[in-house]
């Protein structure tokens, strides 16, 4: 029987008709034949096509695919505010029809200028570099000023090739992800991202007051009351992470920032996850694989959270002040410190939210004692006792804790399965009187003094000498950049909350 689409076309009188089928009148044979004449069949295959053509073509499908991705969403988002403003106003009845126009119109208004800003392409000559108030194992944060608005900003850089080398990809992504999907006054404001050839770029509010770490440093230990004024604002902290549908698994001093008021607020989500596919390490090597027409192997990703060791000295009381010392060196470190991370991480049987509230444990066990629980002369052993908490987390007889603090510490460095969830530790004896929906309106017992918008002085330089005042690098090339394919992001409606 021959193919009917290999057939050639057939005609069998001077009128130019096909010969029918029998029973098919003229009109739907005609229609049919057309249909088969307009459609060409082939297939889908690589073969013949040069190395370098794959690769190429793969590039360009992931971006199309990403501009139309971002095209729609954009579309979504603008009508949502849309929908809601006019739901708002149609809500209220006492507001005249003048004025609800106004605000639709102000609201269009806002829209164009946010679609203009979308279309500029932002860089870093956008803008000056004022200080370098901290770095890391993979860039550093300055204090910076937007030219055209005079606005002051810490700028986050973090260097690509460092990134891909180190098979950090998976999390810078959900980092910015965290900070673009916020609005909570509890977690740090990004107002733009961006990137050119060599580096990533996050333009977040400046927080002046320093953080934490640095605060335990000078002080030593907090009393209970001012232990519990940070610790309720953290647990709020969390959850607003939580809530976002994100587990930070960094939780530690180092990223617990000051504001001007003294409040606190979560940054530093470079460990965090969504369990978005973008969140996942071995996405992006699948991703470089395909685009580099690399093979793809079943090799499982690396454990990014674990850390290599590094030497620390403390083992006795005496040695503390030593201790805190490496603290600050360990967080400018490619290390980290595992001294706050849940003992169900390490183990890699699954875990879920509740590994931040022992992170939240150990900070206020180190808070009120002076140390970690489990700090040790070197990573290996804070990992040895983490991994067998029920023998090593011990209460010195030398410092008096109330009965309500160390239930409550007992209550969060414990098993996964009985650890306290964020209602019960609201509802905890430990916090009785905390008005947990005002506590960010009440004073705080620390407010930092600052002498300008520029004021630095709570961030310690003595680490930072060697650091440029501007970023600079190795190009990446090729088809790597298709790793930070959709980095660059800008707020919508940006609220006056730079300096």
């Amino acid at each position: 029987m021959s193919n009917p689409q290999a057939r050639p076309r057939q005609l069998s009188n001077n009128s130019g008709q096909r010969p029918q089928p029998q029973g098919t009148s003229s009109s739907q044979a005609g229609q049919g034949d057309k249909n088969k004449d307009d459609y060409v069949y082939f297939n889908r295959s690589t073969a013949g096509f040069s190395d370098e053509a794959v690769p190429k073509a793969k590039a360009a499908q992931l971006k199309l695919e990403h501009y139309y991705k971002l095209a729609v969403e954009a579309a979504v988002e603008r009508n949502g505010r849309r929908v809601e403003l006019e739901r708002k106003l149609a809500a209220d009845p006492n507001m005249s029809d003048e004025r609800k126009q106004k605000q639709l119109q102000a609201l269009g208004k806002k829209e164009s200028t946010f679609l203009r800003l979308k279309r500029t392409k932002l860089g870093l000559d956008d803008f000056r570099t004022v200080k370098v108030i901290g770095k890391g194992a993979f860039g550093e944060v300055r204090l910076v000023q937007k030219l055209d608005t005079g606005k002051i900003y810490a700028m986050k850089s973090l260097h690509k090739n460092e990134m891909l080398k180190r098979d950090q990809l998976a999390h810078v992504r959900a980092e910015r992800d965290v900070l673009a999907e916020s609005n909570s006054p509890w977690v740090v404001q990004l107002f733009y991202s961006f990137q050119d050839s060599a580096y990533l770029y996050l333009v977040m509010e400046f927080l002046p007051g320093g953080d934490l770490m640095t605060m335990l440093i000078k002080y030593d230990t907090f009393s209970e009351d001012v232990t519990r004024f940070y610790m309720a604002e953290c647990v709020l902290a969390i959850e607003a992470v939580h809530k976002l549908g994100f587990i930070h698994r960094d939780i530690k001093p180092d990223n617990i920032l000051i504001d001007k008021d003294g409040h606190i607020k979560l940054s530093d989500f470079g460990l965090s996850t969504g369990f978005h596919k973008q969140h996942d390490s071995a996405y992006y090597q699948k991703l470089l694989d395909s685009a580099n027409g690399v093979q793809q192997s079943a090799a499982p990703a690396r454990n990014s959270v674990m850390v290599n060791p590094i030497h620390l000295t403390v083992s006795s009381k005496d040695q503390i002040a030593t201790w805190k010392a490496n603290r600050r060196k360990l967080a400018y470190s490619t290390v980290g410190t595992p001294d706050y991370i849940a003992p169900e991480i390490f183990l890699m049987q699954g875990y879920s939210n509740e590994c931040d509230w022992w992170s939240l444990g150990a900070i206020m066990f180190e808070c009120l004692v002076g140390y970690p629980p489990f700090c040790s002369e070197n990573t290996h052993e804070t990992y040895k006792k983490i991994l067998d908490w029920r023998n090593h987390l011990i209460f010195p007889d030398d410092v008096h804790l109330s009965r309500e603090s160390e239930e409550m510490i007992r209550g969060l460095l414990t098993s996964q399965n009985v650890r306290l969830n964020v209602e019960q530790i609201k509802n905890h004896s430990f916090f009785y009187g905390v008005e947990w929906d005002a506590i960010r309106e009440i004073d705080a017992p620390f407010v930092p003094h600052l002498r300008s918008i520029t004021d630095t002085s709570y961030f310690p330089d003595d680490q930072l000498d060697a650091v440029p005042d501007r970023p600079s690098g190795t190009d990446t090339s090729g088809n790597k950049d298709l790793a930070f394919l959709g980095y660059t992001f800008k707020r919508f409606n940006l609220t006056d909350k730079a300096l």
